[in-house]
């Protein structure tokens, strides 16, 4: 048992999808004890939400704009979020210690030491009267890190009573994996994960995914083209390593000939057999796997997973941890390891030189 504080954090966080703003709490020593809490999912404003899409297709723009009124509508989304959470969760203010203010990426290219996040701690901090923590990022982009992933050291915490060497795969719009080994952290990208078939569902059909898997389920996949996306370089290539979400769709024209079902199941192999790779880059074969994610509730990745890996293939709910929240619960944990000057990321999850602390400081008026 840590001889440290235990606290209340609350974090949030809207991802590059700013479909919502995730808010949850966790209490934590900013170690290894963590006990997470309630979450909440709030939308942003509609016009808000079109403005910074908008945004987001001009690079240049991210860059090198103050984009001051955008910012600070972002910054009071976030606000308005966060007391709705508290007033819907009954949490006081005097409860919570610190609040870990990811902010909306809107540009973040590691490759020219750049990431820009829209978000004012200052002004949570002043506004909701909690000490926050914000900018968590830039530390390791500046000193040459990716930036990203930041949830592998908040999985080492949940998963330190857990079985272990284990694997956390986050099926989102892209895969990626922390392998966990005592002291052993290792977290990198794996490859398409649901972006492909999405993407392939909404032009063939005009669904926004397909639903547990079934459109995937009912076809064939394309051995060879799944072989042959296989060949890519990224595969082999040692981690850390990260991906865009657009990376492989131009690679993957070849779907398009195929019928429906046939390229949702050919997309959805591929996912498969990108995942398996990443064992090329773990020390230890895994004991079991932990998937979460959108892609924890498609049957056919976690069917194909299942008979691919031989062995315990999970949604994180099975451990009692909430995969739509794992990410807004880092942050709060991340916020009180950054008080702590502990790190935020390591060599072996981002690719900086050393671990790394980072975040920044704002006081509450």
């Amino acid at each position: 048992m840590s001889d440290r504080s235990i606290v209340k954090a609350i974090g949030v966080i809207s991802g590059t999808s700013m479909d919502g703003i995730d808010v949850s709490i966790v209490e934590t020593d900013g170690d290894t004890v963590v006990k997470p809490g309630a979450g909440r999912t709030f939308s942003y404003p509609e016009d808000l939400r079109k403005t910074l899409q908008a945004l987001i297709a001009e690079p240049a723009r991210t860059q090198s704009e103050p984009l001051e009124d955008l910012e600070q509508a972002v910054t009071d989304a976030h606000i308005a979020a966060i007391r709705r959470f508290m007033e819907e969760t009954g949490i006081a203010a005097a409860e919570v210690r610190l609040i870990g203010f990811h902010g909306q990426t809107v540009y973040h290219r590691p490759e020219i030491r750049f990431t820009r996040q829209l978000g004012l701690g200052t002004r949570v901090a002043e506004a909701l009267g909690i000490d926050t923590v914000d900018r968590f990022r830039h530390a390791d982009v500046a000193a040459g890190g990716e930036g990203a992933p930041f949830v592998p050291l908040y999985h080492r915490a949940l998963a330190s009573n857990l079985q272990q060497p284990i694997m956390i795969l986050n099926l989102g719009g892209v895969g990626n994996v922390t392998y966990i080994d005592g002291d052993v952290v290792i977290a990198f990208d794996t490859g398409p994960a649901s972006a492909l078939l999405d993407d392939f569902v909404l032009r063939r059909r005009g669904l926004r995914y397909d639903e547990n898997g079934q459109l995937a389920a009912s076809g064939t996949a394309d051995e060879a083209l799944v072989a042959e996306f296989m060949q890519n370089p990224f595969f082999d290539r040692p981690a850390p390593k990260s991906l865009d979400r657009q990376d492989f769709h131009a690679r993957a024209k070849g779907i398009e000939a195929l019928s429906d079902a046939d390229g949702a199941a050919t997309v959805a192999e591929f996912t498969i057999q990108s995942v398996i790779a990443a064992l090329r880059h773990v020390p230890r074969a895994p004991q079991r796997w932990l998937v979460t994610g959108g892609g924890r509730r498609n049957a056919q990745f976690m069917r194909r997973l299942h008979e691919e890996l031989d062995v315990a293939v999970d949604p994180v709910e099975a451990v009692g941890w909430d995969g739509d929240f794992l990410e807004a619960q880092a942050f709060g944990y991340l916020a009180v390891r950054s008080t702590l000057g502990l790190p935020l990321s390591l060599p072996t999850t981002t690719g900086v030189p050393h671990p790394m602390p980072g975040g920044e400081f704002h006081r509450a008026a």
